[in-house]
């Protein structure tokens, strides 16, 4: 039994009401509206999950209109998307007048009920009927045999010639046919120019075959590149020297230990040098990050045949407009685009799964939709892709460390930031960098070493606070120490020792604590479960997740695992997830910025930095339309 449904406009009129319990469904469409229609996060599936109810919706392109039914997630209804689908053509045939004006308060209730009355009655003869599988013939696995996923180039080519090619291919393998079946022609016989049917005479056809034949074994194209491949063998070649291969030497003495060595000076005395140009650049905010794209000139062609469209319309055919009219878009005629922008999502390192749900949202979106006579289906699917990437980039929330870390300050605790991730993506790395930009604010900072299983973590640690301290001294900032680290040991439980740090950072009036946590790869359980631990006991203000930007498919996997493990082995009603992401080694990609939209995708949280180099200055915040500049070439 149906609970709710409701129909209102994209701009957020409600039309039409129908509400058979006293439940209250506002937080549920919010949700809704909020979590998947806003954000474009369906990915071709119309249901949404809320609480108790299940919520299924559809969407009117053409007068931009919202059909949503609500019911409890236990009942199994069959056809509530019959339902949906008969609702918005019989909506749409009684007010199609009023619709251009959203005038609300229409009266739909009779042919409402009409409706519900045949999809429930259409629903019970399809539950009744004994379901059959489907034969083995029937399935799309039976069309796929050895030879079809086979490629082979030479059959593309042909495809792409059209059936003109086809017919010249087959008028050429007929005369090849003709010629081999042909006798040869008697060497005695004199040529004759004229046709005869005497003896020794040879008529016009025959003559241009055997013209056919000769041309075949002299002037083949082939002939040529056979005989210049065999002179090429029989000529003398140069043996190619490589590089020489580097002689190490195995006895490893002292002497090469020590010339390793490069924080001692001629005397000995260990020498903590650091480059002074680095102090006070990263003042403030952080400079946005930059995506190099080599198609510039492709862009600035079409932006110029844009412009050059836009002049004409304007101009003489804008006159046509009216008397030719609108189309409107169908998934058909969308198909080809859209597997198109797939392949190159996917090609720039976008996650297989979420390329499809983005095209399939962008179908969605755009199902039904008139667009002018003068717009291309491709330009029209390729703008509503880059709006849909430039909503998933875009923060839902506001994400200002700075100023979080001021209140913090000012309510007389400190701001705990907790870094988590897999093995190797860069936690320790990135976390020095954030370090310095905190110091460069003004921030006085503790590192608490809870990366208790990793060999050298803590010495890691230890030296990247030597090298930050050495960038601003104490003599700096009126005696204070900016950045001081807390750590006991390896083996010890990581959880305690972020509680300690915590408290000694209260007691001694810092600001800022930087959690560091072993790396764990999202399969491993006892590791996954000392981390929801360590989240739940100290409760940080925010949970980063550093992850690479070298990885496609294996991010999702990580986000959504790292997830519902915090979720599932935290026993808290309400456990502290992944609230920010910070995006390593993205120097090393080029223009395949696809982890970006993964990432973001999967969580919904923002990229809160991202990591582009080795030193600690090199620390930039996303730029969200750069990052689609360089995705959508």
């Amino acid at each position: 039994m149906l609970d709710f449904f409701s129909i209102f406009g994209k701009g957020g009129i409600v039309l039409w009401c129908f509400q058979s319990t006293g439940h209250i469904f506002t937080p549920s469409v919010n949700a809704l509206i909020r979590t998947v229609i806003l954000q474009e996060r369906g990915g071709g599936s119309n249901s949404f999950d809320h609480e108790s109810l299940t919520l299924k919706y559809k969407l009117d392109n053409e007068f931009d209109l919202v059909f949503v039914v609500a019911f409890q997630k236990i009942l199994q209804l069959s056809y509530v998307d019959k339902l949906l689908d008969d609702v918005q053509l019989e909506f749409r045939d009684l007010y199609r007048q009023q619709l251009q004006g959203l005038r609300p308060g229409l009266e739909f209730r009779r042919p409402f009920e009409r409706v519900l009355a045949a999809a429930e009655e259409w629903g019970r003869r399809q539950d009744n009927q004994p379901r059959q599988m489907r034969s083995f013939e029937q399935s799309h696995k039976s069309k796929k045999t050895v030879s079809s996923m086979i490629e082979r180039p030479h059959e593309q080519k042909n495809q792409k010639t059209g059936k003109a090619g086809k017919r010249n291919k087959e008028q050429e393998q007929e005369k090849e046919a003709a010629v081999k079946e042909s006798p040869p022609p008697t060497p005695a016989a004199p040529a004759s120019p004229r046709n005869g049917s005497g003896a020794g005479e040879l008529d016009e056809e025959t003559m241009a075959l055997n013209r056919m034949r000769l041309a075949q074994r002299l002037g083949s194209p082939n002939a040529s590149k056979k005989k210049a491949a065999a002179d090429k063998q029989k000529s003398p070649k140069a043996k190619k020297t490589g590089k020489a291969p580097t002689q190490w030497d195995l006895g490893g003495t002292n002497k090469d230990v020590a010339s390793l060595e490069r924080t001692k000076d001629k005397d000995g005395v260990r020498q903590d040098t650091y480059d002074s140009k680095l102090v006070g650049q990263m003042v403030g905010g952080i400079k946005d990050l930059e995506v190099d794209s080599s198609d510039d000139d492709d862009e600035q062609d079409e932006e110029r045949q844009v412009r050059l469209a836009r002049t004409k319309e304007s101009g003489l055919l804008s006159m046509f407009k009216g008397l030719v009219g609108n189309k409107s878009l169908s998934r058909e005629t969308m198909q080809p685009a859209l597997d198109k922008m797939c392949d190159l999502l996917i090609a720039k390192n976008v996650a297989a799964d979420i390329a499809k749900k983005l095209c399939e949202s962008v179908a969605t979106k755009l199902d039904g939709k008139v667009i002018g006579t003068f717009e291309g289906v491709a330009s029209v699917v390729k703008t509503t892709l880059t709006e849909s990437l430039m909503q998933i980039l875009s923060p839902r929330r506001r994400v200002d460390i700075l100023r979080d870390a001021l209140e913090s300050q000012r309510k007389g605790r400190p701001f705990v930031m907790t870094f988590c991730g897999v093995n190797g993506v860069g936690k320790s790395t990135n976390l020095a960098k954030i370090c310095f930009w905190l110091i460069e604010n003004d921030l006085r900072v503790l590192v608490a070493a809870c990366d208790t299983f990793r060999a050298g973590a803590v010495e890691q640690l230890r030296t990247h606070v030597r090298h930050l301290n050495n960038l601003h001294p104490a003599e700096r900032h009126n005696g204070r120490e900016m950045v001081q680290l807390y750590e006991k040991g390896y083996g010890k439980d990581a959880a305690g020792i972020a509680m300690e740090a915590i408290n000694f950072a209260r007691e001694a009036r810092l600001d800022v604590v930087l959690v560091d946590t072993a790396g764990r790869m999202q399969d491993n359980e006892p590791l996954m479960r000392a981390l929801a631990k360590l989240i739940k006991v100290n409760d940080p203000d925010l949970v980063l997740f550093v992850g690479e930007a070298l990885v496609g498919n294996e991010a999702v996997d990580q986000l959504v695992k790292f997830n519902q493990a915090m979720a599932d082995y935290s026993a808290a009603e309400h456990p502290h997830l992944i609230d920010g992401i910070v995006l390593t080694k993205f120097d090393t990609i080029d223009d395949k910025v696809g982890a970006a939209i993964s990432m973001t995708y999967i969580t919904g949280q923002p990229i809160v930095f991202v990591g582009t180099g080795q030193t600690y200055t090199d620390l930039k915040s996303l730029n969200a339309k750069a990052v689609v500049h360089a995705l959508m070439k």
